[in-house]
């Protein structure tokens, strides 16, 4: 195996691992809402997301920096590591302050993977093969939230609460020692861009991928939105039990797992900036259909279309990152990307909370098909005028 592919088979467990868990947490939050000790309201969902989402955004710049002096295999060690632990610790919280603490903790290590890991995913595979690599490993992070949102719900329903998280931690632990082991005698360098990551960079970084700006916050958005509202949209609103809604919820990401693996060959045959526009076509209307239904099968299919049409977005989006800046500089236009993701989930989060408290938790669904129309525009408007280019960064839209 080269080395280049022990990158990205250690990447894509690395991302699955990381995906997991990051959907597990929110799977149990109906439960705990339904049994109304730990948490009493859909705006305290709506906070537990902002909060975990905004300290990811903040660390994940520090991330950034760390990238330049420690080893790639160092930090991947310590955010698995990390993120096991927090998920045992969140199945001992008794209190919705202790939910939060530790859960903001949890969100801080669970961002390591979208800055350094699609970084070196991106480097490792520059040479007309990025669009393959960014598939395959987003299709792996799909892959990974696929079987936990199977298995979260079920062992959630016949169990309780508790035993899906630590259920979760195992595995995650286990699947983080195995990504650790296929590069444990990889290279990986430190120098890249020392000293380069001044407030100077992070701008040109912006404005060569501005471009990509309006889909990565829709992206961002209704991520947020499906993976925190939709488990209590399926479960409380039209009384899914639990196991089912972990199924339903599969579908969803089963149908972009399957897209995202075969988003190599859509890519030769349409290109970037035609499937991000169609797919946020679909996006936006699927999620309408989705805060429209009356029925479940209504919801559940919507969610399926959404789900097919939001995983083609996201390696797109991450392979016209990946070709707009010089390697050197991939970690910080990554962090941007990630970050833009984050401040928008954020707060579509945090409104939507509020929302569903006062008009009901089919309304976020609702939000995000108009913001989704709106971000088709943004993009399309943005397609048609090239990014400035620098010594450093290349046209986001050049490579499309």
């Amino acid at each position: 195996m080269t080395n280049e592919q022990r990158i990205l088979a250690s990447s894509s467990i690395f991302h699955a691992l990381n995906d997991s868990a990051m959907v597990a947490v929110p799977m149990v939050f109906p439960i705990l809402l339904a049994a109304g000790g730990i948490i009493r309201s859909y705006s305290q969902i709506g906070l537990l997301s902002n909060f975990g989402l905004l300290a990811t955004f903040f660390f994940q710049i520090l991330v950034v920096h760390a990238a330049e002096r420690w080893d790639y295999r160092a930090m991947l060690a310590v955010s698995f590591t990390a993120i096991a632990l927090s998920l045992v610790l969140i199945s001992f919280s008794s209190t919705y302050a202790m939910l939060f603490c530790v859960y903001v903790v949890f969100r801080i290590f669970d961002g390591f993977y979208h800055t350094v890991g699609l970084a070196w995913v991106s480097r490792s595979h520059a040479s007309g093969r990025i669009d393959f690599a960014m598939g395959v490993q987003s299709g792996s992070g799909n892959l990974g939230v696929f079987f936990a949102y199977l298995a979260v719900g079920y062992l959630a329903q016949k169990t309780n609460w508790r035993v899906p998280l630590q259920a979760g931690a195992a595995v995650c632990f286990c699947l983080g020692v195995v990504s650790f082991l296929l590069i444990r005698r990889v290279t990986f360098d430190t120098e890249h861009g020392r000293g380069r990551l001044d407030s100077g960079g992070w701008l040109r970084a912006l404005r060569a991928i501005r471009s990509t700006i309006p889909g990565t916050v829709f992206a961002g958005a209704s991520w947020s939105v499906t993976v925190f509202f939709a488990p209590s949209l399926l479960n409380r609103k039209f009384g899914v039990p639990m196991a089912q809604t972990g199924l339903f919820l599969a579908l969803w990401i089963g149908a972009g797992t399957v897209m995202t693996y075969l988003y190599g060959g859509i890519c030769r045959a349409l290109g970037r900036e035609r499937i991000t526009r169609w797919a946020l076509t679909v996006a936006s209307i699927s999620l309408a259909g989705v805060g429209l239904a009356h029925r479940p099968a209504v919801a559940v299919a919507g969610l399926a279309v959404f789900g097919s049409s939001l995983f083609l977005i996201y390696p797109s989006l991450q392979s016209c990152v990946g070709s707009a800046v010089s390697g050197r500089d991939q970690s910080q236009a990554f962090s941007v990307y990630s970050n833009i993701q984050l401040l928008s989930g954020a707060l579509i989060s945090l409104v939507s909370g509020y929302l569903s408290d006062r008009f009901g938790v089919n309304t976020p669904f609702l939000v995000m098909g108009v913001l989704g129309i709106v971000a088709l525009a943004l993009s399309a408007a943005a397609g048609g005028r090239p990014a400035p280019k620098s010594d450093h960064f290349v046209s986001c839209s050049s490579s499309s």
